[in-house]
């Protein structure tokens, strides 16, 4: 069962890189597929392990030396994003959610990869040397299916760097062109910046944005900020919700209610604030130009959906925990921002192109770990699939070594 669910996975892992691939040079095409297959089969973005995948007879070092440089083509990451971005439109609907996420790839101890910059290390809070990495991914509202839809690694030290409202804008542009405009974006409070919401509002995105509470809006004739608007808010619903703190299932009460307001940038349009009591201290806050009314179902499906977002998270930690992004060593810019749309596609593939009756092979092929996945913590499906993608193609090589049982292999000679 092992080789036959190998085979199968490396049949559709073939196919998925032919479509990203077409159009590129045959040498390019080739490094794709063996860097897709590489990083899917040893959950690595380090060259040397890519390479040890490939089971090549050559050193590795040789192998290593031709996937660097491979990798350094300029053509690879625009090429590459824009096939898995139009893969993936296919699955956005006019109600998925967009999820926009900013996060970090530190690198504490590096000191010669190119361009590298101070960011926020998620895992610890403090300044570390490192990269940032833009992601969207969609999901449909109160559902756990993903789709990985874009990556892009950048540092505000590149000489190409403009600012991070543009790296935003850039996504936000080139997704929403992809899906012809459907969708909604929900991004957190670092979305509550006047420089988002004008190509939002121009391009007539529908967007959910969570905010700090300090910025000042319309409501009626007066100018008021957010959080006064959210205090004097009367909460018209109520609802029980069930939430995990430190290993506990909490139940907690969340009041809700919303007031019309508008923006003092763009006073003809109009929007929502939809404020939630019961999460923590202070009340969330949600800005959005999806119309609400008192309607118990219409403002739900607004709260649901930022609280959608907040369990894609566990995607946003899988994609740079299976593939253990952060290890990357590639010491050049175009190199890292090439890996960072390689790991997205790999991401793609198992979250979205293997189907239902693979990724239960998988699984079933190694069941132990599947199960301490699955019913244990994180309990986060893709983490098994990866697992078990790694697992298969550890007990079923790309080459099969000759045993006693085999043939002889035939001679032929001319008479």
């Amino acid at each position: 069962m092992i080789v036959r669910t190998a085979s199968k996975m490396r049949a559709h892992l073939a196919d998925f890189s032919g479509k990203l691939s077409c159009g590129l040079s045959k040498p390019a095409q080739r490094f794709v597929s063996e860097a897709l297959y590489g990083i899917a089969a040893r959950g690595s973005v380090r060259l040397s392990e890519i390479g040890r995948a490939l089971e090549e007879t050559i050193p590795l070092i040789k192998t290593e030396t031709r996937l660097s440089r491979n990798l350094g083509r300029e053509e690879l990451r625009e090429h590459l994003g824009g096939a898995v971005l139009q893969e993936g439109s296919a699955k956005i609907g006019e109600r998925t959610l967009l999820v926009l996420d900013l996060s970090d790839i530190a690198k504490p101890y590096a000191e010669k990869m190119e361009y590298l910059a101070r960011v926020r290390d998620g895992s610890t809070g403090g300044l570390a040397n490192g990269y940032w990495l833009c992601q969207v991914i969609g999901v449909e509202n109160e559902d756990s299916a993903v789709v990985p839809l874009y990556s892009a690694l950048y540092s505000q030290r590149a000489p190409d760097f403009q600012s991070e409202n543009e790296e935003i804008k850039t996504a936000l542009s080139e997704v929403s062109a992809a899906c012809g405009g459907r969708g909604v974006w929900v991004v957190d409070r670092g979305g509550d910046r006047g420089e988002l919401y004008t190509p939002l509002l121009d391009g007539a995105q529908s967007f959910i944005i969570r905010n700090m509470g300090t910025r000042h809006l319309f409501s009626g004739r007066r100018k008021v900020e957010t959080a006064a608007l959210a205090e004097a808010c009367p909460m018209i619903y109520a609802t029980h919700i069930v939430r995990e703190e430190k290993g506990k299932e909490i139940c907690r009460r969340l009041d809700y209610g919303f007031r019309p307001v508008r923006l003092p940038e763009h006073p003809e349009i109009p929007l929502w604030l939809l404020v939630v009591r019961g999460l923590g201290e202070q009340p969330m806050m949600l800005l959005t130009n999806l119309p609400l009314r008192r309607n118990r179902k219409v403002l739900w499906w607004v709260v649901s959906a930022y609280l959608t977002r907040w369990r894609i998270e566990e995607a946003i930690r899988f994609i740079k925990q299976s593939y253990d992004l952060e290890d990357i060593r590639v010491l050049t810019y175009e190199r890292l921002r090439n890996m960072a749309v390689l790991v997205n596609a790999v991401a793609f593939f198992t979250a979205v192109v293997l189907g239902t009756r693979i990724k239960l092979d998988i699984l079933a092929s190694h069941l132990l770990k599947a199960s301490k996945r699955l019913f244990g913590i994180p309990n986060f499906r893709l983490y098994a699939i990866a697992d078990g993608i790694r697992e298969v193609c550890a007990r079923a090589p790309r080459r099969q070594k000759p045993t006693a049982n085999d043939p002889p292999q035939l001679k032929l000679e001319w008479a």
